[in-house]
């Protein structure tokens, strides 16, 4: 197989993955965008630091959206068996690019660029944030947490199993064969 035949098979199955991941993304962006604005505007309205509340729980709650959808659809195939060990790195992952980048942008945004109104609050956090958030999580979700190479390393410890259960059960059913006394044919 050549270096162009490679990419070509690569970039064939990176892009539908890549698409499932957006559109993973884009419900997740709804969620965040949704739960931020009522928090700021109506729950947390007369709150100090609002925007940085707002935020954290608009992020988590999207975070724990994405995982769901990104585990059983846009990484369906390689997926771990350990939900618990998957969710703790999607969680990690997602807390550190999805809740840090944004607090950061916001941050930036409210105390050194001195812009503090909904509108750029919701720019920093909602489209600078997020952007180069999405960047970091596409490349940590792809090659670490729903990584292909773990998927393969699974399956080959779970081939490799089987394949050591049937030489086991061969060898256990051949060596009693060999002790059982023959009897001869039925009728004999």
């Amino acid at each position: 197989m050549t270096t162009e035949t490679t990419a070509t098979a690569s970039t064939a199955r990176l892009l539908p993955q890549l698409i499932k991941f957006g559109a993973v993304g884009a419900v997740g962006f709804g969620v965040n965008l949704v739960l931020f604005n009522v928090m700021l505007l109506i729950v947390l309205r007369n709150v100090q630091h609002a925007t940085i509340y707002a935020t954290i729980v608009a992020t988590v709650i999207a975070i724990l959206t994405n995982w769901i959808g990104n585990r059983y659809w846009a990484f369906s195939g390689q997926r771990q068996q350990s939900a618990a060990r998957e969710g703790v790195e999607f969680f990690a992952v997602s807390l550190a690019t999805g809740t840090g980048i944004p607090l950061l942008c916001i941050w930036a945004s409210h105390y050194l660029l001195g812009l503090a109104n909904p509108v750029a609050d919701n720019i920093s956090a909602n489209v600078v944030g997020l952007a180069l958030g999405m960047l970091f999580r596409f490349a940590l979700y792809r090659w670490w947490v729903f990584s292909p190479a773990r998927a393969e390393r699974k399956n080959a410890a779970g081939l490799e199993a089987v394949s050591t259960a049937q030489q086991t059960k061969t060898a256990v059913t051949g060596s009693m064969l060999a002790r059982t006394p023959d009897g001869g044919l039925v009728g004999d």
